[in-house]
């Protein structure tokens, strides 16, 4: 049986992951830009979905589709792919590639949905030694999974669940040695090592960083990213004394306490500009995630955060995002809020200086 991996640009590090889970049960899933062979496996995020609906329906292959579209709307994707597999694949997706060169249907595995015999209930969680990060597939390092906080725009959580699984450090520094940059992957770098995820437990972070190998080392950067309480002296110094980036990248999402709350964010707009403070004193260039359309939005909770931006801007750089419902979230059924007018010039000129990137309109889409 020859089964393939459908090659989607935004999927890449599913795929490396996956691959390295599927070598170590004697499946090598190259990848293609077409179906071919008998079973095509895709990982789809809702951006993606539409764009491969018909092709996964029209297959004269297996198709096998899992990934977060998939995970929240299984019922959707189960109309056109044969099977879906909810939440994470390590473990699943290797064990419906083996019923399936058995002759077996899968439809009875855990974690595995089809359109005639439903969701059938997840028996595991993924341990993360229990995988490499990849192998001959290179992606980012993944040194964390999962997240405590429950902010409403966030498929983290409802994929992953919110207690934090750490990959022990033996395994991330042995991974690291076979290359000349290391790249992480995790919802907050700085949680590393912590018990809860939501205090950082620097003397961890500390043993991880000081163990890495010799080479260009990236931490608290994109993919990488870190929540703004988690910026402190302690936690930047490590930064500055091991890493090699320059830049610390967080996100704030809202220069309005209020919408932080609602948004079920989990901090507030003071531990923002403490992280600014510690940022400047660090010599860290900061890189800050905001988001605007949230519903419950007001006109001066759009001018809080563009004074926010502003701020940022004179020491840092600004990340823009206009909210996208995403499925399985709490806001996935909401209508998101036109960015008003005096707010949309004043980031229009603010991105012509190079300082603001990003969309906040869906004139950008």
């Amino acid at each position: 049986m020859k089964a393939v991996w459908r090659y989607i640009h935004a999927a890449r590090n599913s795929y490396a992951a996956l691959y390295a889970a599927c070598e170590a049960y004697g499946f090598i899933l190259e990848p293609v830009d077409a179906p071919e062979g008998d079973v095509v496996c895709y990982s789809l995020n809702s951006i993606e979905f539409p764009r491969y609906r018909n092709e996964i329906e029209a297959a004269e292959q297996i198709t096998i589709a899992g990934g977060p579209h998939a995970s929240a709307c299984w019922e959707e994707v189960a109309e056109v792919a044969d099977y879906v597999i909810i939440g994470e694949g390590e473990r699943t997706l290797p064990r419906l590639l083996s019923a399936l060169r058995k002759g077996e249907s899968g439809a009875l595995l855990p974690g595995v949905a089809t359109r005639d015999g439903g969701r059938n209930k997840i028996d595991h969680t993924v341990r993360l030694d229990g995988f490499p990060c990849f192998t001959r597939m290179k992606g980012y390092m993944e040194i964390s999974r999962g997240c405590p906080f429950h902010c409403g725009y966030c498929q983290t959580p409802r994929l992953h669940g919110t207690k934090m699984r750490h990959r022990s450090r033996e395994a991330i520094v042995e991974a690291a040695s076979h290359y000349r940059d290391a790249r992480f992957v995790t919802p907050n770098a700085f949680a590393y090592g912590s018990a809860d995820g939501k205090t950082p437990d620097v003397e961890k972070l500390e043993r991880l960083l000081a163990s890495m190998p010799d080479n260009n080392l990236y931490f608290g950067t994109f993919p990488c990213e870190v929540r703004p309480e988690f910026v402190t002296q302690e936690t930047a110094d490590l930064v500055v004394q091991y890493c090699a980036n320059t830049k610390l990248h967080f996100g704030a999402q809202s220069g309005s306490d209020t919408v932080l709350a609602k948004m079920g964010r989990g901090h507030s707009l003071d531990d923002v500009y403490t992280a600014l403070d510690v940022c400047r004193g660090a010599g860290l260039e900061p890189v800050v995630d905001v988001i605007f359309g949230f519903p419950f939005e007001t006109d001066e909770d759009e001018e809080a955060t563009l004074a926010l931006v502003k701020e940022v801007v004179r020491c840092g750089k600004v990340h823009v995002h206009y909210l996208m419902p995403l499925p399985g979230t709490p806001f996935s059924h909401a209508v998101p809020r036109e960015v008003i007018p005096a707010v949309d010039r004043e980031l229009g000129k603010l991105a012509l200086s190079g300082r603001v990137t990003g969309a906040w309109h869906n004139k950008f889409d």
